[in-house]
């Protein structure tokens, strides 16, 4: 009864199932393996275990639900969709498909019920860990994703070079509506590319947009540009791999953590850590741990808890008895993480230290001989500690924090004092070289961008100096009992300016800060805005990294063209950190009077203001100001013939080949993977999705899926946002999915029409070559063998549907290297 009273269903407890007199399948789908889409099997054998009972299967999401429908159907099971609990109590259908919340499965024999979840079946991970995946941000896909790409905007295609983006057109093929991304190269030529070979064009990175070296079709001058950018990738490997030799060949200095004064440290933490956060720590713990030199860049956004990662880093380093250096970029920083850390240590026997400018030469002297003696475990400070009189006895983990506020010189510097040093990087945009070296693989990369909870990100807004904007924007958070930065970062005007403002704004007290007053003179404005005793503060942009004042949540930022991305992307960060809506206003000349540089750092900053941005932003500036030299200290750089995305897969194939033991061989076309005819419509219908550019990001998505988990998640999210899909899409899936299961098998080319086709072979296919025998054998009238390399075949099969199943039916037979997460016989079902 109490079941029946509920709109939808929501069981999740033992409790709540004992009041309805049910019982629960306890922990059955946690003990079962997940895969993305059902298992044929358990679904079989769960439905046989209730062959007496009326049985609802419960999806996550109205996408689920079609799928497992379709799934069903396709299988002779007779499936009905559901609408509730209600609905199913009052319908007759045996097998019925609903939506719902619940974890578990249970039953209800005094009814003959059964419900069964998706989980159980095999067809999806538990909502919080699907949860923890999306919210994972794979650096590479950031990258590689085709999410703002205009028309105009450069682009590359592993053929034919560097082009323009010039829309989506649809043409028919073979009387069959083909949908094709149109490419404009030198002199105006025109190059149209299947939506099926998106995976081919990437976004041009590396020059800007206007300098983008645009090439002639028909000529060599695309192959001499890649075969160039090849050996100066293989040349970069061949140096990577040196690095890493050196690296492995050192002993770095062990720091294993003592479990139990380690998790006493991590109580401490007042806060819940987030997945992101706890997998960055685990990271850094076990290069500690593993006896090499630990170089590791950690990513997060700010105020995503990059903090906590380095106190647990300088935990264990100083409980293995190492002295950790903690390197900030100003006096500010240095001051308020000199009192995170003597906070979060006051019960723990370590010496913790500052070293910046607030300290008298006196106090710098002691300091200094602390670390030279050993008895300063931890110091904190700013460039100071790069002086040639800094002298450690045991050093064992380096902390550079802000990493773009400092040059490669100065890190080097740190290196220098001991060969075998930890060193940890935070940052929360990584400077175009750190992002080319971790995406490169010479540093490993942590990326924390799950935001803490209850986090709200900064509403950013671009425009003119108004007087009467400015005074409406400071009154409202006046309103709310908040405070107010005014950035302007010229220190001759800064005052005249904190003049202008206090006879716009009476109604506050306003002060000013900057970094030519003297160390106590901003040390007690710090302290005094920190403690609300004002509320409006005039300064520059030593207020850049890591003051942490909870109730200052609206910025404005006076000539914002004049910062950088990761200046911009810092400033903002000083605001939003509570549970308040934060602002942050950006003032500016009109775009159209600002250099191209500067007015993409404020598109880019406004454009992106969602929380965990800081890793894109930083592939903006990556376009903006170049991918930088892997290896050299030029910051801009030199990857403008191919661009950074096809330069970084050149060098990861170097990489992987001389790892190998194999000269790499990069001049030959790109590996494609198949090409796949089957003569049926495979497209994104227009009224389907009508956004152009919405169709153009979810055809790049569909052509770059590697596996079927992709796939299955990709039509799960198109069906919850868009509705079933379409004949036409469901084909496009389903051809993907033919080309993933030839590529693992080493086929270059698919062809399959109405009558029958053609398959050929790679000279290193993956075919099983008796399956291949066995299959001429055993039907010599329908298969039959047209060279090493070819196989012919015929069949009937005018329908798209049967055709493609056909296909995929005979690529299982040819051998067992299909991809891993390949488990259902049918994809055009879905």
């Amino acid at each position: 009864n109490e079941l029946a009273r509920r709109p939808t269903l929501k069981l999740t407890s033992r409790a709540e199932a004992d009041a309805t007199d049910a019982t629960l399948w306890a922990g059955t789908a946690h003990a079962l393996r997940v895969e993305a889409v059902p298992d044929l099997d358990r679904v079989e054998r769960w439905l046989a275990s209730a062959a007496n009972e009326r049985t609802l299967l419960v999806a996550s999401s109205p996408g689920r639900r079609e799928v497992l429908l379709e799934f069903l159907k396709n299988r002779g099971y007779d499936a009905k969709a559901i609408g509730g609990w209600q609905d199913f109590l009052t319908d007759t259908a045996t097998l019925g498909v609903a939506v719902g919340e619940l974890e578990n499965g249970l039953r209800l024999p005094q009814h003959a019920i059964r419900l069964i979840t998706a989980a159980e079946l095999g067809m999806e991970r538990p909502r919080q860990q699907a949860r923890r995946r999306r919210a994972a941000r794979d650096p590479e896909a950031v990258i590689r994703e085709l999410t703002d790409l205009a028309v105009g905007a450069p682009v590359v295609h592993e053929d034919y070079g560097v082009g323009r983006y010039r829309g989506l057109v649809m043409l028919p093929v073979d009387a069959v509506p083909t949908e094709f991304l149109l490419l404009e190269y030198a002199d105006g030529d025109k190059l149209y590319v299947p939506v099926q070979s998106l995976h081919l064009v990437t976004r041009y990175t590396g020059a800007e947009a206007d300098a983008a070296p645009l090439h002639k079709l028909g000529t060599d001058q695309w192959l001499k540009a890649r075969r160039k950018a090849a050996q100066r990738a293989r040349d970069v490997a061949a140096e990577l791999l040196n690095v890493y030799a050196q690296r492995a060949a050192r002993q770095g200095m062990p720091c294993a953590r003592d479990a139990e004064s380690y998790a006493a440290f991590a109580r401490a933490f007042p806060f819940e850590e987030t997945d992101d956060q706890l997998a960055a720590i685990e990271q850094v713990s076990a290069d500690l741990a593993s006896g090499r030199p630990m170089d590791r860049v950690v990513c997060g956004d700010v105020g995503f808890g990059k903090t906590e990662v380095a106190l647990r880093a300088a935990f264990v380093a100083a409980h293995a008895g190492y002295q950790v250096a903690v390197l900030v970029p100003t006096t500010l920083l240095a001051q308020q993480h000199h009192q995170t850390f003597t906070d979060r240590f006051a019960d723990w026997p370590i010496q913790i230290e500052l070293l910046s400018r607030f300290r008298n030469s006196q106090e710098s002297r002691r300091v200094i001989e602390g670390l030279a003696a050993g008895t300063v475990d931890i110091v904190i400070g700013t460039h100071k500690l790069l002086q040639a009189d800094v002298r450690f006895k045991n050093l064992g983990l380096v902390i550079v924090d802000e990493e773009h506020r400092f040059g490669v010189k100065h890190k080097e510097r740190l290196r220098r004092l001991r060969a075998e040093v930890h060193v940890l990087t935070m940052t929360a945009t990584p400077i175009p070289r750190t992002l080319n070296m971790t995406l490169g693989g010479l540093r490993d990369l942590s990326l924390i961008a799950t935001a803490p909870a209850d986090r709200l990100s900064v509403k950013t807004f671009v425009g003119e100096w108004s007087s009467r904007g400015i005074r409406e924007a400071v009154l409202r958070e006046l309103r709310r009992g908040g405070q107010i930065y005014f950035v302007h970062n010229r220190v001759e005007t800064i005052e005249s300016t904190a003049r202008d403002l206090r006879k716009l704004i009476p109604e506050t007290e306003i002060r000013v800060a900057h970094g030519q007053m003297s160390e106590r003179e901003l040390e007690s404005v710090m302290l005094d805005f920190y403690h609300r005793r004002f509320s409006m503060l005039v300064c520059s942009t030593i207020i850049e990294s890591g003051i942490d004042i909870p109730t200052a949540n609206t910025m404005i930022i006076n000539r914002a063209d004049h910062l950088g991305l990761a200046q911009l992307h810092q400033l903002r960060g000083r605001v939003g950190r509570s549970h308040h809506q934060a602002y942050a206003y950006l003032i500016a000349p009109p775009l159209r009077a600002l250099n191209p540089d500067a007015a993409k750092r404020l598109e880019a900053i406004a454009a992106l203001e969602e929380l965990g941005a800081g890793f894109t932003l930083a592939t903006h500036d990556l376009e903006i100001r170049g991918a930088g030299e892997l290896l050299g200290e030029e910051q801009s750089g030199q990857i403008q013939a191919i661009g950074f995305t096809m330069y970084n897969d050149l060098l990861a194939r170097a990489v992987q080949a001389l790892r190998a033991g194999r000269e790499p061989d990069l001049e030959d076309p790109f590996a494609h993977g198949p090409e796949i005819e089957t003569g049926a419509a495979a497209l994104i219908p227009e009224e389907y999705m009508p956004d152009v550019h919405m169709r153009l990001v979810h055809y790049k998505r569909i052509a770059s899926a590697a596996t079927r988990e992709d796939l299955e998640e990709l039509q799960v999210e198109m069906i919850d946002r868009f509705g079933s899909l379409p004949p036409p899409l469901k084909t496009l899936f389903a051809v993907t999915w033919i080309k993933l299961l030839a590529a693992a098998l080493g086929i270059v080319k698919v062809q399959a029409g109405a009558k029958g086709g053609v398959i050929r072979f790679g000279e290193r296919a993956g075919v099983d070559p008796s399956a291949l025998v066995k299959l001429v054998a055993r039907a010599p009238d329908v298969y039959r063998l047209d060279g090493p390399f070819k196989l012919r075949f015929t069949w009937s099969s005018p329908n798209d549907d049967k055709r493609i199943e056909n296909l995929e039916a005979l690529l299982r037979s040819l051998g067992a290297r299909a991809p891993t997460t390949a488990p259902a016989p049918r994809m055009a079902a879905v």
